[in-house]
C-alpha cells in the first residue's frame, strides 16, 4: 500500500506508481451538482491510467474544515484539493488576481487567455511552490449572483443594504457605494436572511442556490446587464492544487497526464454547473422570484469605483502586481476595451 499523511491507500495489483487523495472545498450540499461532477471526474481516473493511478474524493468538511485545507495540503494530510481559487488569498496574496474581481476579467474565455496565453499559468505555480505545493490548472464554475429582499435596479439601491459579501475587494466596492457588508460562512446565510439579519446576500449561481432554499427567503435576484450575471465576481474560478510531496512522486507523463485531465475536468464540470442553472430558472420563476438587472451605465459607474480598488489591492504586493498588470494590459488593449487611459490617470502600479 502507499501512505499519504496519516491515510493508507491500497495500492492496485500492478504496483501503481502513485495514489493520491483529492478533495473538493465546496460550502455547499452532498447534492451540489459541482461535488457530483468532481466525484464522477475522480471514479474516470483509475481506469484511464490502468490503474497507475486513483483519486478517492472528499466533499466539504469530510476530511478537514473548509479553511483548513491548504494547511493539510502542505501538511501532507490531503494530497490534493479543488477549493475556489479565492481561498488561496490567505497564505498567496496575489491570489486575489488568479479568480474574479469586480469589474474585471469578464468571461471564461478570458481568464483561459490569461493563464494559458499571458503566463499567467507559470506565475501561479511559481507562488504555489514557494508554498510547498503545485498549482495544476484553473477549473471553470460559473458567475456569482445577489438574492436580495428587496428591488435592486440600480447601483443606488445598494446604498444602507446589509449585504453578506466574500470579503476583500468585493466587499470593498459594494462599500464604496453605500453598502453595509458582512463576511458570513456558506451555511450561515439562509438563517440570517431568514431572521431578517441581512437584507441581500452574494453566493454562487442558482442552481446551487436554489438547492440552499434561497427563494424561500428572498423575492429578488440582482443581476448585471443581458449577458453579464456578476458584475463582481463573473468567472468564480476553482482550481485543481496538489501537495509538492504528492506531485513530485508522479512520473513526468503521470503529471502531464493529470495537466490535461484537468482541463477535462474544467469543461465538464463549467457545463454542468452551467445546465443546472439553466433548469434553476425556471424553478425560481415557480417560485415567484423576479430578476432585476442593473444598466450599462451602472457597469460604467462601478467601473469607476472599482478601478482604483483594483491599484490598492494590486500595490500590496509585488506579485499582484506583476499578475495584476498582464490583466489591465488585456482589458486595455483592443481586444477588450474594459478600461481606458481616462479612468487609470494618476494610478501607478508599484512594479
Amino acid at each position: 500500500e502507499i501512505v499519504f499523511g496519516d491515510i493508507a491507500v491500497p495500492a492496485p495489483e500492478d504496483e501503481a506508481e502513485a495514489a493520491f487523495r483529492t478533495t473538493a472545498l465546496r460550502l455547499l450540499p452532498e447534492g451540489d451538482v459541482g461535488l457530483q461532477t468532481f466525484k464522477d471526474w475522480c471514479a474516470t481516473i483509475q481506469e484511464k491510467t490502468g490503474g497507475e493511478l486513483a483519486f478517492t474524493p472528499f466533499g466539504a468538511n469530510d476530511v478537514v474544515g473548509d479553511f483548513q485545507l491548504f494547511d493539510a495540503v502542505k501538511n501532507g494530510v490531503l494530497d490534493a484539493v479543488n477549493p475556489f481559487t479565492i481561498y488561496a488569498q490567505g497564505i498567496i496574496p496575489a491570489a486575489t488576481f488568479m479568480t474574479s474581481y469586480p469589474l474585471g476579467l469578464r468571461n471564461p474565455h478570458e481568464f483561459d487567455v490569461f493563464y494559458f496565453g499571458l503566463g499567467g499559468l507559470e506565475i501561479a505555480r511559481e507562488l504555489y511552490a514557494a508554498q510547498g505545493m503545485h498549482f495544476v490548472g484553473p477549473v471553470h464554475h460559473g458567475p456569482n449572483i445577489i438574492h436580495s429582499k428587496v428591488p435592486i435596479r440600480t447601483i443606488d439601491d445598494f446604498r444602507g443594504l446589509k449585504m453578506r459579501m466574500p470579503g476583500g475587494m468585493v466587499a470593498e466596492v459594494f462599500s464604496e457605494i453605500g453598502a453595509e457588508t458582512t463576511v458570513l460562512p456558506g451555511s450561515e446565510i439562509f438563517p440570517a436572511l431568514e431572521k431578517g439579519t441581512i437584507d441581500a446576500a452574494d453566493y454562487v449561481g442558482p442552481a446551487v442556490n436554489y438547492a440552499l432554499g434561497f427563494s424561500q427567503v428572498t423575492d429578488y435576484i440582482s443581476m448585471g446587464p443581458p449577458g453579464f450575471m456578476s458584475l463582481y465576481q463573473p468567472v468564480d474560478l476553482m482550481d485543481i492544487t496538489v501537495g509538492m510531496d504528492a506531485w513530485n512522486a508522479l512520473s513526468p507523463q503521470m503529471q502531464q497526464f493529470v495537466e490535461m485531465e484537468t482541463h477535462v475536468y474544467s469543461d465538464e464540470h463549467h457545463a454542468a454547473i452551467q445546465k443546472a442553472d439553466q433548469e434553476a430558472w425556471a424553478k425560481f420563476e415557480a417560485d415567484g422570484t423576479e430578476v432585476t438587472r442593473l444598466s450599462q451605465d451602472d457597469v460604467e459607474l462601478m467601473t469607476e469605483v472599482a478601478v482604483p480598488i483594483w491599484f490598492d489591492y494590486a500595490n500590496r504586493d509585488p506579485n499582484a502586481a506583476r499578475i495584476f498588470k498582464i490583466q489591465l494590459d488585456y482589458m486595455m488593449s483592443g481586444s477588450l476595451g474594459y478600461v481606458t487611459e481616462e479612468q487609470i490617470e494618476g494610478l501607478t502600479l508599484n512594479l
